[in-house]
């Protein structure tokens, strides 16, 4: 029974400990979500959660644990979703415009305020931190996933295809939070469409490839546009 005892099993202390646990997690999501990491403390999660600060610590070490585990929660859903689709036994061209409808239905939902993953990543841009490694996990499994998915249709240049709907959604979900949710949601749609033509296009001839010796010009820099400040 885990490490549960029996005791714990008769008397049902398990199951109302499990309870508050998940009541702790889904507060926290919720307000995690809305506000941000830093901002909530966890006397605000206590409370609304109606639990103990002795439960709280019971279940976790602190906020920052917490919050890994909140995000873990989002990354199972994914994870669930995708799975949900690939049990359909789609096409893997299939699963993406599947992911992208996902996507679009998430910008458009009433609350909707960025990727989770993109929001705590800002708040923790420490690469060393446990929040900031659970972004990165979760990124870099979701890129493997998508890559995979391309290289069903096609093995020549999956990673570039995979990289570029990566960073498709992530333009999206920006956009979609801080200008208009369906202009967002319509242009992923049409950048997935795009890029599956391509991507399905190179598959007709996978041994093409620039003369040798030739390589595609670089692109013309623009000097004076900062979007960062300048290091000291």
């Amino acid at each position: 029974m885990g490490g549960m005892t029996k005791t714990e099993a008769a008397t049902g202390t398990g199951r109302r400990a499990s309870a508050a646990r998940e009541r702790l997690l889904r507060t926290a999501g919720q307000l995690f979500y809305a506000e941000g990491i830093h901002k909530v403390g966890v006397d605000r999660l206590v409370a609304e959660a109606k639990v103990t600060n002795a439960t709280f610590y019971r279940h976790f070490r602190s906020k920052e644990d917490l919050a890994v585990a909140y995000l873990g929660s989002v990354d199972q859903a994914i994870r669930t979703q995708i799975g949900s689709l690939t049990a359909a036994d789609l096409p893997p061209d299939g699963i993406l415009r599947g992911i992208g409808a996902s996507l679009v239905e998430q910008i458009r939902s009433p609350g909707y305020r960025g990727c989770a993953f993109l929001n705590a990543a800002a708040e923790f841009p420490d690469p060393e931190h446990p929040v900031h490694r659970a972004v990165v996990q979760h990124r870099a499994w979701f890129l493997q996933t998508i890559t995979g998915l391309f290289a069903e249709i096609t093995a020549a240049q999956a990673e570039h295809a995979g990289r570029h709907f990566v960073m498709l959604r992530d333009g999206a979900m920006s956009a979609g939070y801080l200008g208009d949710p369906v202009a967002a949601g319509e242009t992923l749609l049409r950048g997935i469409e795009g890029l599956l033509r391509v991507h399905a296009a190179r598959g007709l001839d996978e041994q093409a490839a620039p003369a040798p010796g030739r390589a595609a010009p670089p692109g013309t820099l623009v000097a004076g546009i900062e979007c960062a400040p300048r290091g000291t």
